[in-house]
């Protein structure tokens, strides 16, 4: 087998996303579980934005809790697909339309089109695992944001749907569920990025099923199937799906559910300046500048 790691395809990113969009927020319970419990996190942080950016926004939930919660601030609603933004301008009152702050922006988050120096909080709810190439969006969040500016993010972690992932193995050795990364790995990504003071934390959330179908239903549904672009084209065979879901069942709890665990990555850390400018002696010692040490 090829070991080359897969890639996220941003093409099907999106598409996976468009078609989900209308029917999103009848399933997903557990992504506005956690956005909840990220607003959370502001109430410890002495912060009044002028203009928030949210970056993978979906239908706009938390943008419009975030417009509530900072009266008078631009909130700045981002997504790479369409049909979400579409779903989040429906969100809007008359009297928002005419007199809100709201914008609605259609763009990756690894080429944000926002200035440097722009932004006073990035605010991203389960969005920077489908980044492609992390440290890019990391360096796009520091540049666009201003000089203590605050970073507030969510994301899964590598022991997320662990079950589903090791029924699949039972079965063959192609990729069936998207991986993701270590938070010390985005901890690392965060300082190469010089990001200032990150901090990082996790907790594991378990929902529950009848059956293994109602953990690949809800995925589908939540556009958060497998989107890599080295997967298997062809349909996956009924008989493999049979095997899969037969071993999903070794997992079956005492109370006769079928648990799908998800671990949930938070982090946040704070704008910084510009990465200081290294100056070299002959000697080889290096020399930063005092002001671009300080916090």
């Amino acid at each position: 087998m090829d070991n080359t790691p897969y890639q996220l395809d941003k093409r099907l990113i999106r598409e996976s996303f468009d078609r989900a969009a209308a029917g999103y927020d009848e399933v997903a319970l557990l992504q506005r579980e956690v956005g909840q419990r990220l607003l959370e996190r502001l109430d410890l942080i002495k912060l009044q934005p002028q203009r928030i950016v949210d970056i993978g926004a979906g239908t706009g939930e938390l943008s419009s809790t975030l417009s509530k919660r900072y009266k008078g601030c631009e909130v700045i609603c981002l997504d790479l697909a369409p049909n979400m933004l579409k779903q989040a301008r429906k969100r809007q009152s008359m009297m928002d339309k005419l007199f809100g702050k709201q914008r609605f922006i259609c763009a990756d988050a690894e080429h944000l089109p926002l200035a440097d120096n722009s932004v006073d909080m990035v605010f991203s709810n389960f969005a920077i695992q489908w980044c492609a190439d992390l440290d890019q969006a990391f360096a796009e969040f520091q540049r666009i944001l201003k000089p203590d500016g605050l970073l507030l993010f969510t994301t899964f972690g590598p022991d997320t749907l662990k079950e589903l992932r090791q029924a699949w193995r039972a079965v063959d050795n192609d990729v069936h569920v998207n991986s993701f990364i270590d938070m010390h790995d985005i901890g690392d990504a965060l300082l190469r990025a010089s990001l200032a003071d990150p901090v990082m934390d996790t907790e594991h959330l378990t929902l529950t099923y009848k059956d293994g179908m109602g953990v690949m239903r809800d995925l589908k549904a939540m556009g958060a199937h497998n989107i890599t672009s080295g997967r298997n084209h062809g349909l996956t065979g009924k008989q493999k799906l049979k095997q899969m879901l037969a071993a999903y069942e070794q997992f079956r709890t005492a109370d006769d559910q079928l648990p799908a665990t998800y671990e949930v990555v938070y982090g946040h850390a704070w704008g910084n300046e510009a990465p200081a400018k290294q100056q070299h002696d002959e000697d080889g010692a290096v020399h930063i500048p005092l002001s671009q040490l300080r916090r």
